[in-house]
């Protein structure tokens, strides 16, 4: 079985958590996890861009020239993709990047990127995540006592909206509820803070 401290917010120890194997300390699959950070950056892509192709352009209606007896080459139409102001070639439409990925590999994604946080030692799991104001301050206090550095990653099973708002000025801080963890804000935080409440959580989801 693996552990890991449950500390109050001033950092001591409260006692030994438990964690299942199978969701923090399996095998991890590289391959499944970059295709899941791909599939969610490619989702946040508007896909709106847009080029002209020669149907699309104004003018050309009539021929430049007639077909024979000029001396120049024959065209049909200035609207060719080899004229000045013509349509552009296999130009970009608007289209969606998103792809389809397995339920299975979702998961397998969610628990290996899991897994890393907890080997390299970057999962802070506290008794309590709660605040009693919306100050940026109190939340400063918070990450000082913790010892906290870099990115940090607060998930939380309880109402986040005081968290969200004593945090929103400080761009190293992400907040978000059990049920919205995601593979790229996990791989994205440098380290993972979470309540006891929402380790069940997400054992009980992954299982």
């Amino acid at each position: 079985m693996t552990k890991v401290n449950l500390i109050n917010i001033k950092g001591e120890k409260v006692k030994d958590l438990n964690l299942k194997d199978t969701v923090w300390n399996i095998e991890v699959n590289d391959i499944v996890l970059k295709k899941a950070i791909d599939l969610q950056l490619a989702s946040l892509r508007q896909g709106t861009h847009k080029t002209k192709d020669r149907s699309e352009v104004r003018g050309g209606g009539a021929k430049p020239w007639r077909q024979k007896g000029t001396g120049r080459a024959r065209h049909g139409s200035r609207r060719s993709p080899i004229w000045v102001g013509g349509g552009v070639v296999f130009g970009v439409t608007p289209r969606s990047y998103t792809f389809k990925m397995n339920k299975k590999e979702r998961v397998l994604a969610l628990k290996s990127a899991l897994t890393y946080k907890y080997k390299e030692k970057k999962l802070v799991v506290i008794d309590d995540i709660t605040i009693n104001s919306v100050k940026t301050k109190e939340v400063k206090i918070l990450i000082s006592e913790l010892k906290l550095e870099g990115k940090i990653l607060f998930v939380t099973s309880t109402d986040a909206e005081k968290l969200y708002l004593a945090t929103r000025n400080l761009s190293n801080i992400t907040v978000i509820l059990s049920n919205e963890i995601n593979v790229f804000d996990i791989v994205n935080a440098d380290v993972i803070v979470c309540d006891e409440e929402t380790i069940n959580t997400i054992e009980e989801v992954l299982k």
